[in-house]
């Protein structure tokens, strides 16, 4: 994987980069629709594709206890599995061992967890983690971490950040002693965790930056802290990591974390707000924020939106979707997905210009105005 820094904000931090992987470039700032479980919740490929995606993720928690690894591995890895030919990250699982937290034990060894699907016992360590990257196949796979809640006390997150580094020197070291499986290169990314805690912050920082990795991620945030101390944490991020390596801000967030988070250098995004919100009848649009239950829309025969992201935006009209909605049609989570995905997906590329015209920092308090307000 090789990441190029084309050009900077002038007044910001934000950057317009390219990442180039065995399948294919990804350009920078770039949002990457969330597929759990090797699909994009009501999308088909052929119709994440229409929305501009260039790169989607997985997980390895979920994955590897469905489908499971023998399918995974004997159908040629998730690219095959899928059929998703472009770019795919995986995320470790730390999350899920996060939000697992009375189906889990954590010691220096690693997780042991209870299958959400059928109480089976399991074991993530470290090398296992990598072990089952490996067989997913992704292009790009994240370091085995944990992440601890956004209001923990100092202690438990000194604790949990010596924990993730303990994991990912073992990560590291497994990586080098393993192959990829398929034929095409894998890139591994340490992962910045220190929870809201600027000297723990700027310690991960600093630590993952000594590896020298093809890319690095952010992550422990959007987990319950102010959004405040959020930016705080990248900010500080930002002055630490290396320059030339692209930057994964894990699981966030509304239009406005993201311009706001790219404004301060992060080059990745990945959320399931667009499609979960989508299947909740909430459009982003580029004027606001719709539901569309709501009855004002019963009567609205508008396009869904006028010269919208989404190749379906002006076929179907705001009362046909809020039909949908009200009957309780598949279709309408099939149409609403598709249309945030889109939508992201234009607001980064909106990024991607503004940022190459120098005037970024001036177009993002008025995008953001206009997107986060409820319509």
């Amino acid at each position: 994987m090789t990441y190029e820094l084309i050009c900077k904000d002038p007044y910001s931090n934000a950057r317009r980069g390219r990442i180039t992987t065995d399948h294919g470039t990804i350009e920078t700032p770039i949002f990457m629709p969330v597929g759990t479980l090797g699909s994009v919740k009501a999308l088909t490929m052929e119709q994440v594709e229409s929305t501009g995606a260039q790169i989607i993720l997985g997980n390895t928690y979920h994955l590897y206890l469905r489908p499971g690894l023998q399918i995974l591995q004997t159908a040629g890895g998730l690219h095959a599995f899928n059929s998703w030919n472009k770019p795919i990250l995986t995320d470790s699982g730390g999350f899920q061992v996060f939000s697992l937290a009375e189906r889990r034990k954590i010691t220096a060894e690693g997780v042991t967890f209870s299958s959400h699907i059928d109480g089976s016992k399991h074991l993530f360590t470290p090398e296992r983690v990598m072990d089952i990257e490996r067989v997913i196949g992704a292009d790009i796979i994240m370091a085995f971490d944990e992440c601890c809640p956004g209001d923990a006390c100092k202690q438990y997150a000194k604790e949990s950040l010596d924990l993730t580094e303990q994991w990912l020197d073992r990560c590291m070291k497994r990586f080098k002693e393993t192959s990829p499986l398929y034929g095409y290169q894998q890139a591994l990314f340490p992962i910045v965790q220190g929870c809201v805690y600027p000297d723990l912050r700027q310690r991960a920082a600093e630590n993952v930056a000594r590896y020298e990795a093809e890319g690095n991620a952010i992550g422990g945030l959007a987990v319950g802290e102010p959004a405040e101390k959020m930016y705080e944490m990248i900010a500080l991020c930002h002055t630490i990591l290396p320059q030339d390596k692209p930057r994964y801000l894990m699981g966030v967030g509304t239009p406005e974390n993201i311009l706001e988070s790219i404004s301060l250098g992060v080059d990745m995004f990945d959320c399931i707000m667009p499609t979960r919100d989508g299947r909740n009848a909430r459009l982003f649009t580029k004027n606001g924020i719709i539901n569309i239950k709501n009855s004002r829309w019963k009567n609205c025969f508008d396009p869904l939106e006028k010269g919208g992201a989404s190749p379906i935006d002006e076929k179907y009209s705001l009362a046909y979707l809020h039909h949908l909605f009200r009957a309780g049609e598949i279709l309408a989570l099939t149409l609403a997905s598709l249309h945030n995905v889109a939508f992201y997906l234009w607001m980064v590329s909106e990024a991607r210009k503004h940022i190459e015209k120098g005037d970024f920092a001036q177009w993002k308090g008025e995008a953001i105005r206009q997107f986060m307000q409820k319509i």
